[in-house]
């Protein structure tokens, strides 16, 4: 089977997204087997937030060196097995040191196929960034829908985790075997790409909108089924559709929205999507029932799906340093988030409640609007193409 570049990226964030999203979907049992609270769940969680912070401030250099292909065979294989080993650790600490290490290989996976996939958009003539993080989505979406199924039936996250790793190694190694370093731009060809990626003053408004972006989808995701589980006592399918119905909208936005941006602009397309995630965060901060709460986890998805995408295309078009650098630094500020948002969200919701956990993500977003004239108002060149 011949897949096009574009498409080898895509399976590469779909693996990712599958491996995380199964260790994400057993959250609850892996709080029960370490018998922790909500606060130190997110303290152990919090070393892939540490780990994917040293690997995008440092990592870019090893990323442009090592290039697309054996960057992506190192992390993608990676970071899976890492995730398969997670609940095999009997304490918190020794899950922390796990996380760690999942974190470093996370980082740079994220600076190569961002890099990847925006040079790849300048070779085809046509926006893919966001149908590319729309299979990240979709593979959090599969393996939502696959483990509220497992969760029911009784299996163990160790076999779980570990059927999750055999899919992976198997489609992951086929398919980046055929991949090829895409070309860089014509633009960053003179740039020198060994800085040390931290953030300018000119990033920073897209960091904070890459900010809100994953602190939503980490409160999707992360906290979908407890919130579920706590707040309605819900049976364990029904406590998973939260994290389906926020990721399949989230994949259904990001798959279809890059027409909408080529022929509206990022700006007017982010802002629209970020109102969009307020009304789901309310939604699920004042729901009497399961049922306004699902509506409010679909909302959420949709509405943060595209934003850090159009965050990543702007920061990698950027003309100051190397797309390596400003992508890694963008990612430092806000893929982090998606690990931090646990351990935050997790204090907040032992000492204020779960529901207050989800309000407290709003003045993030307001931030974000303000910083949104950092993204383009005007129609893409792909949309004439």
């Amino acid at each position: 089977m011949r897949l096009e570049p574009q498409q080898r990226i895509y399976v590469c964030f779909f693996l990712f997204a599958v491996s995380i999203g199964a260790l994400l979907s057993r959250l609850p049992d892996l709080q029960d087997a370490l018998q922790i609270n909500k606060s130190e769940l997110g303290l152990t969680l919090i070393g892939a937030a540490i780990g994917a912070l040293i690997s995008l401030t440092f990592a870019s250099p090893i990323v442009a060196r090592l290039g697309a292909r054996k960057t992506a065979f190192v992390t993608v294989l990676g970071t899976s097995a890492l995730l398969a080993l997670v609940p095999w650790m009997g304490a918190a600490p020794l899950v922390f040191a796990v996380l760690f290490c999942e974190g470093l290989l996370a980082g740079a996976l994220e600076i190569n196929l961002n890099v990847e996939i925006d040079r790849i958009e300048a070779q085809l003539g046509r926006g893919v960034m966001n149908r590319a993080h729309g299979f990240w989505s979709l593979g959090f979406f599969v393996t939502a829908l696959v483990s509220s199924a497992v969760r029911q039936a009784g299996l163990s996250m160790q076999l779980h985790l570990a059927l999750t790793f055999a899919v992976v190694l198997v489609v992951g190694t086929i398919t980046i075997a055929g991949m090829r370093n895409a070309p860089a731009r014509a633009t960053h060809d003179h740039t020198d790409a060994s800085h040390i990626a931290l953030p300018t003053l000119g990033l920073l408004p897209l960091c904070v909108i890459g900010i809100a972006a994953f602190l939503v989808e980490g409160a999707g995701i992360d906290w979908s089924a407890i919130y579920m589980r706590d707040v309605f006592h819900a049976e364990p399918f029904i406590g998973g559709l939260g994290l389906t119905l926020f990721t399949f909208f989230m994949a259904l936005a990001r798959l279809y929205a890059d027409p909408f941006v080529d022929r509206y602009g990022s700006r007017a397309v982010a802002l629209f999507l970020l109102v969009l995630s307020t009304a789901g965060l309310c939604a699920v901060w004042l729901a009497p029932y399961p049922n306004v709460a699902l509506v409010g986890f679909a909302f959420m998805g949709a509405g943060c799906s595209a934003v850090y995408p159009l965050a990543v295309s702007a920061a990698a078009q950027r003309t100051d340093r190397p797309a390596h650098v400003n992508v890694a630094a963008l990612g430092q500020m806000s893929f982090v988030v998606f690990f931090l948002a646990p351990p935050l969200l997790g204090f907040v919701a032992e000492h204020a409640g779960i529901r207050t956990a989800y309000l407290v993500c709003i003045p993030v977003i307001l931030a974000a609007l303000m910083g949104i004239g950092s993204l383009s108002s005007r129609r893409s060149a792909f949309a004439t193409s």
